[in-house]
């Protein structure tokens, strides 16, 4: 084993698109744990998904060897984090098993808004910051101008930058020096009492639940018996080591060391990521201090398109919410589609992975829901409650209604100013402040409703900033707003699962839409289909898809008018009838047409 002043954990942390995956593939590749030929672009990110986007999801450890300068061998864990700012509860956990941080900048962008919160983060766990200037082998590339945002914005010495380009490989090996001298070694006991911090876990099918720990204190051995400290309950464990790429078996793990457990867990509620493990026999009594809860702001209820499929969409969630411990959801019902779950996202990206990891891993056909945020509501009797769901509203009986507000902080080019503050503006925002960065960039800080920006906020911000704009966000309370339901009928009916909640002003812009996404999907009968949108008694929308008529003339040729106008009337009549009894079946296009209505409404 490596004693414990030859080991340094640290994470990467940074915003979107700064280098962090890339920068991993080089000090893996530096460090040699893995055949050249085996070697691949951002090897850390071993979801489909992840590639496609090229984005990080899922934070990932790995442990790697290093020969330092002063002739030592140092064992370095280090931990790839995401960007983006629905994935920064996996940055929070990565951070925790920590002492060092990577604080990367891409020297063509400078400073951007996740870059900023990012660092907060990792002081508030008083984690050794290192600036990193990446990228620049780029000709875009203005080093001086990031050391200048390094010194007056993050508040950090630009002394202790390092340039890397990770691409081309250029400053790694005196970043490797700097992590060996400037990163402090985890401190603890191997021969105290075993405390180990839980920071994530995943389900393997032929091994159950591997879990992944950071030693604080003693020693974890295969056989040992250990215990979970919020369940109370007691395994042995049957394998233990670090990640090298793949598992490696190391049999023993000491305070310091970040590495999994294998300890026959079957049942994914058995484990709860920032739990603490300790031994049977002589281990700690107080936890340690595990992650902050949760708080989802985006909610929407997922429902299988087949409604036979629920267990397995049920067993399907269960291994979700292991691996992604931010997923937060509770059984729910509609009329319309049957039984399914309203689930609690980080935002609306979040949610987009949700959905294609349900239907890539888990081969599940599923609908979502219109995604909606919790709103506080004042009943008439002066009780206050919360909903999500368009079904739970009390209509008639509310007082006032409150909406989630943001506190947004924009960083952009000068020359986007003005489309982007009036983008802003048409969101119901509210300018707080404004800052001159340097002669290029601006920052905006504005206070909005956080509905207004679940919908196509983020798509026309890039858009209308070519891509340069940088955005991040903190809820800061509820503020009044003037709230209703809207409600899609179709021919009279209800259709539940297409009810939502809206600021009244947008109600018949949002009404209206949806009304035309079903006229388009839902097939023409042989009777005349309204649909509507309505809150309450008033209709607000309206389409129609008109009838597919039967040429009842065809045969009739030459002949009195009469004779024509009788066939016509019969067939009318008919028609009449058949809409008394008539049911319009909605395909399920039609639901997912509805639901995508935001997305592609901009484009």
């Amino acid at each position: 084993m490596t004693e414990m002043k030859y080991k340094r954990n640290f994470c990467i942390v940074a915003h979107i698109d700064h280098g962090k995956s890339t920068l991993s593939d080089r000090l893996i590749q530096k460090a040699q744990i893995i055949d050249d030929r085996k070697m691949m672009n951002q090897i850390l990110d071993n979801m489909d998904i992840e590639r496609e986007r090229g984005i990080t999801i899922k934070s990932q450890a790995v442990t790697i060897p290093y020969h330092a300068k002063d002739g030592h061998d140092y064992e370095l864990n280090f931990v790839d984090t995401p960007g983006h700012v629905d994935f920064s509860y996996e940055v929070s956990r990565a951070i925790a098993s920590c002492e060092g941080a990577l604080l990367l900048i891409d020297a063509t962008q400078g400073v951007e808004s996740q870059t900023v919160s990012n660092m907060y983060m990792a002081l508030e766990q008083d984690l050794t910051m290192v600036p990193v200037i990446n990228k620049i082998d780029l000709a875009s590339a203005d080093i001086e101008s990031c050391k200048n945002q390094i010194d007056n914005e993050l508040g950090l010495d630009s002394a202790d930058a390092m340039c890397v380009s990770a691409k081309t490989g250029e400053g790694i090996d005196e970043l490797m020096e700097a992590i060996v001298t400037k990163f402090p070694a985890p401190e603890g006991d191997p021969n105290g009492p075993l405390a180990a911090l839980i920071f994530d876990c995943h389900y393997d099918v032929y091994r159950g639940v591997v879990v992944h720990v950071r030693v604080m204190n003693g020693r974890l051995k295969t056989g040992d018996l250990i215990k979970m400290m919020s369940t109370g309950t007691e395994y042995k464990v049957e394998q233990c080591g670090v990640f090298k790429i793949n598992y490696e078996e190391t049999g023993v793990l000491e305070a310091g060391d970040v590495g999994y457990i294998i300890s026959g867990l079957k049942t994914v509620s058995d484990v709860k990521v920032g739990d603490t493990i300790t031994s049977i026999n002589g281990g700690i009594t107080e936890p340690l201090p595990g992650f902050k809860e949760v708080k989802p702001v985006v909610y929407s209820s997922i429902y299988p398109m087949d409604s036979n499929d629920y267990e397995e969409l049920q067993a399907s969630m269960e291994k979700l919410k292991l691996n992604d411990a931010s997923l937060v959801y509770e059984k729910d019902n509609s009329l319309a589609l049957g039984n399914g779950f309203r689930c609690g996202f980080l935002g609306l990206l979040h949610l987009e992975i949700v959905q294609e990891r349900l239907e890539r891993d888990f081969d599940q056909s599923v609908i979502f829901t219109a995604p909606s945020v919790r709103y506080k509501i004042q009943l008439d009797n002066g009780e206050e409650t919360f909903i999500d769901n368009p079904s739970e509203y009390p209509q008639g009986r509310i007082r006032s209604a409150e909406e989630p507000y943001i506190k947004a902080s924009i960083i952009t080019p000068a020359e986007f100013l003005g489309s982007i503050m009036a983008l802003c503006t048409e969101k119901r925002g509210v300018q707080t402040n404004m800052t001159y960065l340097d002669t290029k960039r601006v920052e905006l800080q504005y206070e909005m409703p956080l509905s207004e920006v679940l919908f196509d906020f983020y798509d026309r911000l890039k858009s209308y900033s070519r891509g340069y704009a940088s955005f991040d966000y903190d809820i800061i309370g509820y503020r009044p707003t003037d709230l209703v339901k809207v409600d899609i009928l179709i021919n009279g009916k209800m259709v539940d699962a297409l009810s939502l909640l809206t600021f009244k002003q947008n109600s018949v812009e949002r009404a209206r839409k949806v009304c035309e996404r079903l006229k388009d999907e839902i097939s023409r009968q042989q009777f005349k289909i309204a649909i509507q949108g309505a809150i309450g008694s008033q209709i607000i929308a309206r389409e129609t898809v008109n009838p597919v008529r039967k040429d009842v003339l065809a045969k009739c040729y030459g002949g009195d008018i009469t004779r024509k106008r009788k066939l016509l009337e019969k067939q009318k009549e008919g028609k009449k009838r058949m809409k008394m009894v008539g049911d319009v079946e909605l395909p399920q296009s039609a639901f997912l047409a509805v639901l995508k209505e935001t997305e592609e409404e901009q484009l």
